[in-house]
């Protein structure tokens, strides 16, 4: 049996003081936001309490579907750098970007050169390169594959939406096919929903009917996101059936908030090609935030 957790939207904090030239850019819109709305929900003792919860359920391998940062300014960058060595093994933990990882122009390379361990491909290059495209990538880890895409980019202000395009598109069908034919258990993690209507229009990922027909023509089993610090289950045609799509709370989100609390996602995979079998536990922080309690066990 191979087991994955799986958290979102770390939104890595306190949030660090800024230098008046980070702030002249999209940043001061998201500086507002953090210190009107964020800081008073998303507290780091949430995130240390799942992280220790996880640990002590010693599970195979970690994914992170995005959004370690708030505003990708180069102090936030390192204390996720130094918050991922923390973590555990690069070669046990999956990272793909999100949006708030691509805040401004430039950030999107910083962020993958400094993750780059955290998102190389078992057949990835040693080191960051930088005309290197990481995604998608994938890693095989016992029974599973796990396939990493990117839908990061930087935005206007007050823009928060994704991109997958027709390149990376074309390789994770090849990379799921692969998967498919070696007879691995296939999860796909990206950071925007790929579900139509699964958040407003200024959040929503652009491609979604194209990452539906990779899905659909690569196969998979899995596939797991985060962005809307929510938890939720919908479903895509894969290519034998349908194929759960599971979304995630903010791994930072207190108690008080009007997005759930804080959790994460333990899946327990077992069994063979035709015969897969998958189990969900969804692990919450309590109302008083002093633990971490089962919220809900699906059998897919």
């Amino acid at each position: 049996m191979f087991k994955l957790a799986h958290i979102s939207d770390v939104h890595l904090g306190p949030l660090p003081d800024l230098s008046l030239r980070e702030l002249a850019s999209k940043r001061i819109t998201g500086f507002v936001n953090w210190h009107r709305n964020r800081v008073r929900h998303l507290f780091p003792g949430t995130l240390d309490c799942l992280m220790k919860d996880i640990e002590v359920r010693n599970p195979d391998h970690l994914a992170i579907t995005g959004d370690l940062v708030n505003l990708a300014s180069s102090l936030e960058i390192e204390a996720v750098t130094e918050w991922l060595a923390e973590a555990g093994d690069p070669n046990e933990i999956s990272v793909v970007p999100g949006n708030h990882d691509a805040y401004v122009p430039g950030a999107y390379e910083k962020i993958t050169h400094a993750w780059y361990p955290f998102m190389r491909g078992d057949d990835g290059p040693s080191g960051w390169m930088k005309k290197h495209a990481c995604f998608p990538y994938m890693r095989v880890r016992g029974k599973v594959a796990l396939i990493g895409c990117s839908t990061a980019v930087a935005t206007p202000p007050f823009a928060a939406s994704g991109y997958f395009g027709p390149r990376q598109a074309r390789a994770t069908v090849n990379l799921l096919r692969q998967a498919g034919e070696a007879g691995l258990f296939r999860i796909v993690m990206i950071h925007h929903p790929p579900i139509r209507g699964a958040t407003s229009m200024h959040k929503r990922m652009i491609g979604i009917r194209r990452f539906a027909a990779t899905i659909s023509a690569g196969g998979a089993e899995l596939v797991l996101h985060g962005h809307t610090h929510l938890n939720t289950l919908h479903w895509l045609k894969g290519h034998t059936g349908p194929v759960p799509v599971v979304g995630i709370a903010s791994a930072s989100q207190g108690p008080g908030g009007s997005k759930p609390v804080a959790a994460y996602n333990l899946f327990s995979v077992d069994g063979e090609p035709g015969d897969w079998r998958l189990t969900r536990e969804r692990y919450a922080i309590n109302p008083d935030a002093t633990g971490v309690v089962l919220a809900e066990t699906t059998y897919f």
